[in-house]
């Protein structure tokens, strides 16, 4: 489903995907030659908190399907990660599941609200635009059709394709909710064993500046 060109109300909705992603460069920068692993661990940390906050307003934009920027902005994060300074591959691919997941959710959730708008065959309204009269008090309904056997069954098979397509898009929702839901718990995981490494790794450092001072008598 092709999408439209934002308007001016969905260029404000970039502004925190475009500072996200400001942030996310902001720390590539602290990982120049001679930065050391330190450093480089930090940074990719602050990508990957970047990359929740983008997450985070991708959500509560969806309620208004105002997503313009946001995947732009992921990719961007993904090529950081990529790059030989970080060198963290696994990662990337990580980012590139949630989006995925993401643009699966999208598509079926356009479609599920397609298909709710439209209701059962059964059940929707009749527009009677080609119908004609006969006289000014009589009218001819071309809708109006002899009732057999053969014409409920082929009502009852409308009603059930119509309900097997919706419960699909609820349930193909669903499963990419929890899938992106997991690839996050994922991403939260990996922040905490990077601040977990940077901050023993600048333990290390003062430990072998001051031994003397730091060692147990």
């Amino acid at each position: 489903m092709a999408e439209t060109q934002p308007s001016n109300g969905d260029n404000m909705a970039e502004d925190h995907p475009k500072q996200a992603a400001a942030g996310a460069e902001d720390a590539a920068m602290d990982t120049e030659a001679g930065a050391g692993e330190v450093r480089s661990a930090a940074a990719v940390a602050g990508v990957l908190r970047g990359f929740l906050s983008v997450q985070q307003r991708r959500a509560e934009a969806y309620s208004t399907l105002r997503r313009y920027g946001y995947r732009a902005t992921v990719l961007e994060m993904i090529s950081l990660l990529s790059m030989p300074e970080f060198s963290r591959s696994d990662l990337a691919d990580l980012l590139k599941g949630v989006q995925a997941h993401e643009k699966e959710k999208l598509h079926l959730t356009a479609k599920m609200q397609v298909l709710k708008k439209a209701g059962r065959p059964s059940e929707r309204l009749v527009n009677h635009a080609d119908c004609r009269s006969r006289s000014a008090t009589q009218h001819v309904c071309v809708h109006v059709k002899e009732i057999t056997e053969a014409a409920g069954t082929e009502d009852a098979e409308a009603d059930a394709e119509y309900d097997a397509a919706l419960k699909e898009a609820i349930q193909g929702v669903q499963e990419a909710v929890t899938s992106i839901n997991e690839h996050m718990e994922e991403v939260r995981y990996e922040i905490d064993a990077l601040e977990a490494e940077t901050v023993g790794s600048r333990l290390t450092e003062v430990e072998a500046s001051f031994p003397s001072t730091l060692s147990i008598k």
